[in-house]
């Protein structure tokens, strides 16, 4: 079933949102300074590519970089991330089929515009009873 939902996602949606990401990482590469910004949207590219079977979890040991990262992050990139993720949740909610993908598509904007201090795992590597923050 995760197989049927990721290449739904893919074909109406999932491609662009993942280019989206791929693009503001390699601006955000381009620097130095600005490599874990590169970093943290490659991996966000990743799971918007292909995001059932996956869950967001809070990273242990994530602190007062992570805050710091995630505000600069947000007016830097976050918005036009989450601006992205809601015009594609809207053209996904024209056809019947689109729609649960489109709700999964908005879930998807808080870790979009607050990425650090959160990681990216397997469903099925989570700990019994640990609850995540995002999972498809």
């Amino acid at each position: 079933m995760r197989t049927l939902l990721n290449l739904i996602w893919l074909i109406f949606g999932g491609l662009w949102l993942a280019l989206g990401y791929f693009l503001f990482g390699l601006l955000g590469c381009l620097l130095i300074v600005t490599i874990p910004f590169g970093v943290a949207s490659l991996r966000m590219a990743k799971y918007a590519l292909w995001p059932f079977g996956s869950a967001v979890v809070e990273k242990p040991g994530a602190g007062a970089g992570s805050a710091i990262g995630n505000v600069i992050w947000f007016i830097v990139a976050g918005v036009w991330l989450a601006v992205g993720h809601v015009v594609t949740a809207l053209a996904q909610t024209i056809t019947i089929v689109g729609i649960p993908v489109a709700l999964a598509n908005l879930k998807m904007i808080p870790v979009t515009c607050f990425p650090f201090g959160k990681e990216i795992v397997p469903t099925s590597s989570l700990a019994p009873g640990q609850r995540p923050l995002h999972s498809f």
